[in-house]
């Protein structure tokens, strides 16, 4: 069972989890303020000026902090589920590189902008 068309579907699905993990977490963290502790902003030209003006950072709330520290425990066991998956072990260790990117790009969700645009 080395053909990469023929992924297990269980592998298949665990890989989709972690792409939508991963894009959730990113999405989460884009909507935290920029400070993980409360911290002081500054203005264009003071310091970092190819960001220009940086507002005060409230810092991460205690719910904040617990929810990062999940949502990176799930991408870590989803992590750890996709790689000592046991369907690793009939492929080649020379396409081990190969045939771990194919799987990545067909697990990969649709996103619904694409949806939209071939629709």
């Amino acid at each position: 069972m080395t053909d990469a068309s023929c992924f297990p579907d269980h592998l298949l699905q665990l890989q989709e989890r972690l792409h939508r993990a991963h894009a959730d977490h990113r999405a989460y963290l884009a909507g935290l303020p920029w400070s993980v502790e409360p911290m002081a902003g500054w203005k264009r030209g003071e310091r970092f000026s190819h960001r220009g003006d940086v507002p005060d950072s409230p810092g991460w709330s205690d719910e904040q902090k617990e929810t990062v520290d999940r949502m990176r425990a799930e991408l870590r066991g989803l992590s750890i589920a996709v790689v000592d998956h046991a369907y690793w072990a009939s492929v080649p260790r020379e396409r081990l590189v190969d045939t771990r990117m194919q799987l990545k790009k067909r697990a990969r969700p649709v996103e619904a902008s694409s949806v939209t645009e071939t629709a």
